[in-house]
């Protein structure tokens, strides 16, 4: 057994239930690394609350009962009722594996360790705090207290366990954003870097292709989040380095949003229905985006599965006698 699955899977579908936020929990913001340039959080209690949050729980139960029993049984941990708020984290270098999973939630460290050791993991002592490690050493889950946790690569999880202790905030600049979404949203994501720095341009030879790289390489930084209720109402926000890039930007935003449309009007006809209420606007150096869905419409979409066609049939041709 990986010792990341207890941990690590887990957060990842508690993350599928977003719920309100009301602002990012200090404790969890103060364990980041001072760089980062992308961050990402969801308070996974408050979307018991929500008819869409129940939904998507329920979905993650069904799906994943078998998985959740083993994970329960091995680590006293459930993922849909012990996760309360998480935290994702990362400075945002292209190609990079360091990132942290910040979690507050109910946590048994005992009987996690224990399941992590039988599966092959080790621990070790930093900074007068356990450190769990997977049976590579390449990522590790630490529990500060008996509410929270941190996981990640090591580097990255030795770094937290030092700012518990020692504080280094990050910037004022992200600090602010961070305060701004994560108050008025239920689940949010910020990208407080140029996008080309996340991602090297690829190369490409189509000139659509090449139209729709440029105007997104002009973002400087990005924003979105979602709350819940009825309608669920998905927001965000780029900025990008000129005004003229924005309005680019915009084009070429309404541009895929009709292709999607025409796209999904025979692959996926629920979604078909949702994409005309996405608003794509701009304003000065800001596109904005925003797009109302009925609470039931919403569970529809996550429902559907896309049509796909078979292969035509094989048709054939009887062989001619010599």
């Amino acid at each position: 057994m990986n010792m990341n699955v207890p941990i690590l899977n887990a957060a990842a579908l508690a993350a599928l239930c977003a719920g309100l936020l009301p602002a990012a929990d200090s404790q969890l913001v103060n364990l980041v690394m001072p760089d980062a340039k992308v961050l990402a959080g969801v308070n996974v209690d408050q979307a018991k609350t929500s008819p869409f949050g129940l939904y998507m729980l329920s979905q993650i139960q069904a799906q994943g009962a078998q998985h959740l029993q083993q994970v329960t049984a091995l680590t006293g941990f459930d993922p849909t009722r012990d996760v309360h708020e998480l935290l994702i984290a990362s400075n945002g270098m292209p190609g990079g594996h360091s990132g942290l999973i910040l979690a507050r939630g109910n946590f048994d460290a005992d009987k996690i360790q224990s399941a992590a050791l039988a599966g092959g993991g080790s621990t070790i002592t930093y900074n007068g705090q356990t450190v769990i490690l997977d049976p590579k050493q390449a990522n590790a889950v630490a529990f500060l207290d008996a509410s929270l946790a941190v996981a990640g690569d090591v580097a990255s999880v030795k770094s937290a366990i030092d700012r518990h202790t020692t504080p280094a905030p990050i910037s004022a600049d992200l600090a602010a954003l961070v305060s701004q979404w994560s108050t008025t949203e239920d689940a949010w994501g910020i990208a407080a870097t140029p996008l080309s720095a996340l991602k090297p341009p690829a190369n490409t030879t189509n000139p659509q292709g090449a139209a729709i790289q440029n105007a997104f390489q002009s973002i400087q930084q990005a924003a979105g989040g979602v709350k819940f209720g009825d309608p669920i109402v998905f927001t965000g926000q780029a900025q990008a380095d000129t005004a003229a890039n924005a309005n680019a930007m915009a084009s070429v935003l309404q541009f895929l949003v009709s292709m999607a449309q025409m796209q999904a009007q025979q692959k996926n006809p629920q979604l078909a229905a949702v994409l005309p209420s996405l608003s794509v606007t701009a304003s000065a150096n800001l596109v904005n985006l925003s797009l109302n869905v009925p609470e039931s419409q919403a569970e529809q979409v996550v429902k559907a599965k896309p049509q796909t066609a078979g292969p035509p049939p094989v048709r054939r041709v009887p062989r001619q006698r010599q």
